[in-house]
Protein backbone atom coordinates (compact mmCIF):
# COMPACT_ATOMS: atom_id res chain seq x y z
CA UNK A 1 0.00 0.00 0.00
CA UNK A 2 1.40 3.77 -0.82
CA UNK A 3 0.35 6.87 0.39
CA UNK A 4 1.45 10.28 -0.89
CA UNK A 5 2.18 13.08 2.25
CA UNK A 6 4.77 15.80 2.54
CA UNK A 7 6.29 14.90 5.43
CA UNK A 8 7.84 11.57 6.30
CA UNK A 9 5.62 8.67 7.92
CA UNK A 10 5.87 7.75 11.66
CA UNK A 11 5.82 4.30 12.23
CA UNK A 12 4.03 2.37 15.12
CA UNK A 13 4.06 -1.25 16.28
CA UNK A 14 1.32 -2.29 18.37
CA UNK A 15 1.77 -6.03 19.63
CA UNK A 16 2.18 -4.88 23.35
CA UNK A 17 5.33 -7.68 23.29
CA UNK A 18 2.86 -10.23 23.08
CA UNK A 19 4.83 -12.68 21.23
CA UNK A 20 2.28 -14.40 17.96
CA UNK A 21 -0.50 -12.16 17.67
CA UNK A 22 -1.70 -9.90 15.11
CA UNK A 23 0.93 -6.46 14.98
CA UNK A 24 -0.83 -3.21 14.04
CA UNK A 25 1.61 -0.75 12.03
CA UNK A 26 0.66 2.20 11.46
CA UNK A 27 1.68 4.70 8.84
CA UNK A 28 0.60 8.82 10.16
CA UNK A 29 1.52 11.76 7.49
CA UNK A 30 0.36 15.44 8.05
CA UNK A 31 -2.55 15.20 5.24
CA UNK A 32 -3.29 11.56 5.08
CA UNK A 33 -3.30 8.66 7.28
CA UNK A 34 -3.03 5.35 6.66
CA UNK A 35 -3.57 2.50 8.48
CA UNK A 36 -2.32 -1.49 7.67
CA UNK A 37 -3.52 -4.77 10.08
CA UNK A 38 -1.47 -7.34 9.23
CA UNK A 39 -2.43 -10.51 11.12
CA UNK A 40 0.74 -12.28 10.99
CA UNK A 41 1.00 -15.84 12.24
CA UNK A 42 -1.62 -17.73 13.12
CA UNK A 43 -0.81 -20.44 16.09
CA UNK A 44 -2.01 -23.85 15.51
CA UNK A 45 -3.69 -25.61 17.84
CA UNK A 46 -3.10 -29.06 18.85
CA UNK A 47 -3.32 -31.98 21.74
CA UNK A 48 -0.69 -34.65 22.82
CA UNK A 49 -0.23 -36.31 25.87
CA UNK A 50 2.79 -37.94 28.25
CA UNK A 51 3.41 -41.58 28.12
CA UNK A 52 5.71 -44.55 28.49
CA UNK A 53 6.61 -47.30 25.77
CA UNK A 54 5.66 -50.64 26.89
CA UNK A 55 7.17 -52.38 23.97
CA UNK A 56 6.55 -54.12 20.54
CA UNK A 57 3.52 -56.16 19.17
CA UNK A 58 1.73 -57.30 15.84
CA UNK A 59 -2.41 -56.37 14.38
CA UNK A 60 -4.01 -58.91 12.41
CA UNK A 61 -7.09 -57.73 10.17
CA UNK A 62 -9.75 -59.49 8.84
CA UNK A 63 -7.46 -60.42 5.49
CA UNK A 64 -4.80 -61.39 7.51
CA UNK A 65 -2.53 -58.03 7.03
CA UNK A 66 0.24 -57.86 9.80
CA UNK A 67 0.78 -54.55 10.90
CA UNK A 68 4.00 -53.88 13.59
CA UNK A 69 2.58 -51.58 16.85
CA UNK A 70 3.85 -50.52 19.43
CA UNK A 71 2.29 -50.22 22.97
CA UNK A 72 2.22 -46.91 24.91
CA UNK A 73 0.75 -46.61 28.21
CA UNK A 74 -0.57 -43.19 27.57
CA UNK A 75 -1.83 -41.01 31.21
CA UNK A 76 -3.71 -40.79 33.20
CA UNK A 77 -1.77 -37.26 32.58
CA UNK A 78 -2.69 -34.45 35.45
CA UNK A 79 -3.12 -30.72 34.36
CA UNK A 80 -0.62 -28.98 37.00
CA UNK A 81 -0.82 -25.22 35.39
CA UNK A 82 -2.84 -24.02 32.67
CA UNK A 83 -1.04 -20.70 30.83
CA UNK A 84 -3.15 -17.96 29.10
CA UNK A 85 -2.68 -15.57 27.04
CA UNK A 86 -3.12 -12.28 29.70
CA UNK A 87 -0.82 -13.70 32.23
CA UNK A 88 1.67 -15.76 30.06
CA UNK A 89 1.54 -14.12 26.97
CA UNK A 90 0.54 -17.48 25.33
CA UNK A 91 -1.62 -20.55 26.21
CA UNK A 92 -0.67 -23.79 27.12
CA UNK A 93 -1.41 -26.52 29.07
CA UNK A 94 1.41 -27.93 31.71
CA UNK A 95 0.51 -32.00 32.15
CA UNK A 96 2.44 -34.11 34.91
CA UNK A 97 3.14 -38.26 34.38
CA UNK A 98 4.09 -40.78 36.97
CA UNK A 99 4.37 -41.27 40.35
CA UNK A 100 7.15 -40.29 42.75
CA UNK A 101 7.42 -40.22 46.44
CA UNK A 102 7.08 -36.91 48.26
CA UNK A 103 10.84 -37.33 49.72
CA UNK A 104 12.37 -37.45 46.11
CA UNK A 105 10.39 -34.09 45.27
CA UNK A 106 11.94 -30.60 46.33
CA UNK A 107 9.74 -28.31 47.73
CA UNK A 108 9.64 -25.95 45.39
CA UNK A 109 7.42 -28.75 43.41
CA UNK A 110 5.56 -30.32 46.22
CA UNK A 111 3.95 -26.77 46.42
CA UNK A 112 3.34 -26.74 43.02
CA UNK A 113 1.46 -29.74 42.19
CA UNK A 114 -0.63 -28.91 45.30
CA UNK A 115 -2.30 -26.30 43.32
CA UNK A 116 -3.37 -28.94 41.30
CA UNK A 117 -4.64 -31.20 44.18
CA UNK A 118 -2.11 -33.82 43.31
CA UNK A 119 0.84 -35.70 44.62
CA UNK A 120 4.41 -35.61 43.38
CA UNK A 121 4.97 -36.64 39.59
CA UNK A 122 7.93 -37.60 37.93
CA UNK A 123 7.66 -36.07 34.11
CA UNK A 124 6.12 -32.20 33.30
CA UNK A 125 5.38 -31.64 29.81
CA UNK A 126 3.78 -28.21 28.47
CA UNK A 127 1.94 -28.44 25.36
CA UNK A 128 0.84 -24.99 23.49
CA UNK A 129 -2.05 -23.87 21.99
CA UNK A 130 -4.27 -27.03 23.95
CA UNK A 131 -7.05 -27.71 21.57
CA UNK A 132 -8.84 -28.83 24.74
CA UNK A 133 -10.42 -26.59 27.31
CA UNK A 134 -8.66 -28.06 30.62
CA UNK A 135 -9.09 -26.62 34.46
CA UNK A 136 -6.41 -27.00 36.86
CA UNK A 137 -5.99 -30.66 38.42
CA UNK A 138 -8.23 -32.22 35.58
CA UNK A 139 -7.04 -35.51 33.77
CA UNK A 140 -6.02 -36.44 30.72
CA UNK A 141 -6.30 -40.04 28.83
CA UNK A 142 -6.01 -41.54 26.04
CA UNK A 143 -9.95 -40.88 24.83
CA UNK A 144 -8.42 -38.18 23.37
CA UNK A 145 -7.73 -40.20 20.15
CA UNK A 146 -9.37 -42.24 18.21
CA UNK A 147 -8.67 -44.76 16.31
CA UNK A 148 -7.36 -44.04 13.11
CA UNK A 149 -5.62 -40.62 13.79
CA UNK A 150 -2.73 -39.19 12.29
CA UNK A 151 -0.38 -38.82 15.25
CA UNK A 152 3.71 -37.88 15.94
CA UNK A 153 5.43 -39.41 18.77
CA UNK A 154 8.63 -37.65 20.03
CA UNK A 155 10.84 -39.71 22.32
CA UNK A 156 14.88 -39.91 22.46
CA UNK A 157 16.42 -42.58 20.91
CA UNK A 158 19.02 -45.44 22.11
CA UNK A 159 22.17 -44.69 23.41
CA UNK A 160 24.93 -46.24 21.08
CA UNK A 161 27.91 -45.29 22.91
CA UNK A 162 31.03 -44.26 20.66
CA UNK A 163 30.90 -45.99 17.30
CA UNK A 164 32.88 -45.61 14.28
CA UNK A 165 32.04 -44.49 10.67
CA UNK A 166 30.40 -47.45 9.46
CA UNK A 167 28.01 -47.85 12.06
CA UNK A 168 27.11 -44.59 12.62
CA UNK A 169 27.87 -42.86 9.19
CA UNK A 170 26.93 -46.47 7.04
CA UNK A 171 30.51 -46.22 5.39
CA UNK A 172 31.20 -49.26 3.21
CA UNK A 173 35.28 -49.33 4.15
CA UNK A 174 38.54 -48.95 2.60
CA UNK A 175 39.41 -50.98 -0.76
CA UNK A 176 39.66 -55.31 -0.74
CA UNK A 177 41.32 -57.03 1.67
CA UNK A 178 43.74 -59.13 -0.61
CA UNK A 179 45.27 -55.79 -2.03
CA UNK A 180 47.27 -54.74 0.68
CA UNK A 181 44.92 -53.61 3.01
CA UNK A 182 45.76 -54.54 6.69
CA UNK A 183 43.45 -53.93 9.43
CA UNK A 184 41.69 -50.92 7.39
CA UNK A 185 38.33 -52.13 6.10
CA UNK A 186 36.49 -50.03 8.99
CA UNK A 187 39.02 -47.08 8.61
CA UNK A 188 37.10 -43.50 7.40
CA UNK A 189 40.31 -43.10 4.86
CA UNK A 190 41.68 -39.41 4.46
CA UNK A 191 39.57 -36.52 6.12
CA UNK A 192 41.33 -33.51 4.14
CA UNK A 193 44.26 -32.26 2.63
CA UNK A 194 47.68 -31.41 3.73
CA UNK A 195 48.99 -28.22 2.63
CA UNK A 196 45.62 -27.07 1.33
CA UNK A 197 43.50 -26.25 2.67
CA UNK A 198 45.26 -27.48 5.81
CA UNK A 199 42.15 -28.23 7.82
CA UNK A 200 39.15 -30.20 8.22
CA UNK A 201 36.04 -28.81 7.23
CA UNK A 202 33.15 -28.41 9.50
CA UNK A 203 30.94 -31.48 9.45
CA UNK A 204 33.41 -34.15 8.22
CA UNK A 205 31.59 -37.70 9.04
CA UNK A 206 33.88 -39.24 11.59
CA UNK A 207 33.49 -41.80 14.54
CA UNK A 208 31.82 -40.36 17.52
CA UNK A 209 29.10 -40.57 19.89
CA UNK A 210 26.02 -42.20 18.80
CA UNK A 211 22.34 -42.02 19.95
CA UNK A 212 20.48 -40.25 22.54
CA UNK A 213 18.90 -37.80 20.27
CA UNK A 214 15.90 -36.31 20.38
CA UNK A 215 13.96 -37.70 17.17
CA UNK A 216 10.03 -37.07 16.09
CA UNK A 217 7.95 -39.73 14.43
CA UNK A 218 5.99 -38.29 12.17
CA UNK A 219 3.09 -40.31 10.05
CA UNK A 220 2.37 -42.95 12.35
CA UNK A 221 -1.55 -44.23 12.93
CA UNK A 222 -3.18 -44.93 16.05
CA UNK A 223 -3.91 -48.42 15.72
CA UNK A 224 -6.29 -49.39 18.72
CA UNK A 225 -6.86 -47.79 22.32
CA UNK A 226 -7.73 -49.75 25.51
CA UNK A 227 -9.34 -47.35 27.72
CA UNK A 228 -9.36 -49.56 30.43
CA UNK A 229 -5.70 -50.00 30.31
CA UNK A 230 -4.68 -46.72 29.38
CA UNK A 231 -3.01 -48.85 26.61
CA UNK A 232 -2.41 -46.81 22.54
CA UNK A 233 -1.35 -48.96 19.89
CA UNK A 234 0.10 -46.90 17.48
CA UNK A 235 1.42 -48.15 13.91
CA UNK A 236 5.29 -48.62 13.51
CA UNK A 237 8.24 -48.31 15.18
CA UNK A 238 9.24 -45.32 18.04
CA UNK A 239 12.47 -43.61 19.66
CA UNK A 240 13.54 -45.02 22.83
CA UNK A 241 13.86 -48.31 24.92
CA UNK A 242 10.73 -49.90 26.55
CA UNK A 243 10.18 -47.72 29.49
CA UNK A 244 11.45 -44.39 28.14
CA UNK A 245 8.88 -41.61 28.03
CA UNK A 246 7.57 -40.25 24.66
CA UNK A 247 4.98 -38.03 23.69
CA UNK A 248 2.06 -38.12 21.63
CA UNK A 249 0.81 -35.17 19.69
CA UNK A 250 -1.82 -34.84 16.88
Amino acid sequence: MFASGTSSPELILGNNGKGRQKTRIEFRFHHRNVLITTRGYKPQTMKGIIGKKIGMTSIFAADGKQTACTIIEAGPNTVTQVKTMDVDGYTALQLAFGEKKEKHATKAELNHFSKAQTGAKKFVKEFRNYSIEKALGETITVDIFAEGDDVEVVGTTKGKGFQGVVKRHGFSGVGEATHGQHDRSRAPGSIGGSSYPARVFKGMRMAGRMGGDRVKMKGLKVVKIFPEKNYILISGSVPGNNGSIVLIQK
